[in-house]
């Protein structure tokens, strides 16, 4: 026979069984917020690429994780703002916010550096800065085809906080030869990481 004492306590201990679950489940969310939340805004940023003006190495509709941390301007409350401390290299794949509609984002590939004087005459590209005065021809061979041409003729100077950038699908892309330089801060990170799809899955 079961006492009333006994049967109080299974009961508590019941109790004290489904508040501990909940107590868990609790501590879970607290820890994935914690952790996920800065990463998610301070240093990754998924991406759907959309459109066809970086084929053929990106495609319409492949998922990318864009490292943020270092190249993009982020303001921690109303008193503190990191800046932009990484410098990008040339020809390396970026994403940020379009300058004539920040609301929406663009993928391209860097070419021009800040300070540099950018020439695009003959379907080639010809980069002229301190290490180069009489400028050279830049190669471009590693990720475009043999039979793609850069199109347009464009001579730009850079400004210190200014980047030419280019798709690389040269005919079909809006980028720096129409619409003008990127500015530093509408960068908003480096491209890392493919994810999608799983036979194209890749590190940058």
């Amino acid at each position: 026979m079961q006492t009333n004492s006994s049967s109080n306590k299974i009961q508590d201990e019941r109790y004290y069984g489904v508040g501990g679950f909940v107590l868990e489940v609790i501590k879970i969310f607290i820890l994935a917020f914690v952790i996920i939340i800065p990463i998610r805004v301070f240093l990754f940023q998924p991406f759907f690429v959309q459109g066809a003006s970086m084929e053929p190495n990106f495609e319409n509709n492949q998922y990318l994780i864009v490292n943020e941390f270092g190249y993009k301007k982020t303001e921690v409350g109303p008193l503190f703002t990191i800046e932009p401390f990484k410098e990008l290299g040339r020809q390396e794949v970026i994403v940020f916010r379009y300058p004539k509609n920040p609301t929406q984002f663009f993928i391209k590939r860097t070419v021009g550096l800040p300070g540099e004087k950018i020439e695009i005459k003959d379907g080639k590209v010809k980069i002229y800065n301190s290490e180069n005065p009489d400028g050279f021809v830049l190669d471009e061979s590693s990720y475009l085809p043999s039979n793609i041409k850069t199109t347009g003729e464009v001579t730009m100077k850079l400004k210190d906080d200014e980047y030419f950038v280019m798709g690389d699908n040269r005919q079909f892309s809006s980028d720096s030869r129409s619409w003008g330089p990127l500015p530093e801060a509408d960068i908003v990170g480096k491209a890392l990481f493919r994810a999608w799809p799983l036979d194209k899955i890749s590190i940058f």
